[in-house]
């Protein structure tokens, strides 16, 4: 089993700052890519960014080189640090890892979501 945590949600105004993380853990044999999916209130899931192996980052038009996605292959952990937030950047974060596990075959994990509310 393979588990991914996230942290670092919450209220923040427009034009501040958060920085959410997230951890794989479990039997895990290798992780290819990684990344962040967000959700907003009666909207599909679109990707925010993500990342591989070898640190190559795609990010999605609308982050506007507003966020930063980072990643710390020997903890198994990513990092979004997302700047000059407005309210449309109001949703649900998704972590999520491409995983090959133990008596596993390869597949996507998910996070249980952290919420990001940019409000005054």
């Amino acid at each position: 089993q393979v588990q991914l945590v996230e942290s670092g949600g919450g209220l923040v105004q427009p034009g501040g700052s958060l920085r959410l993380s997230c951890a794989a853990s479990g039997s895990i044999l290798n992780i290819y890519g990684m990344g962040w999916y967000r959700q907003a209130p009666g909207k599909q899931r679109e990707l925010v960014a993500a990342i591989t192996s070898g640190g190559s980052t795609n990010y999605a038009d609308s982050m506007n080189g507003r966020f930063t996605l980072s990643r710390d292959n020997g903890k198994n952990t990513v990092d979004l640090q997302m700047n000059s937030l407005s309210p449309e950047d109001t949703a649900v974060y998704y972590c999520y890892a491409d995983v090959m596990a133990v008596f596993s075959r390869r597949r996507d994990y998910w996070g249980q979501g952290t919420q990001v509310t940019v409000s005054s």
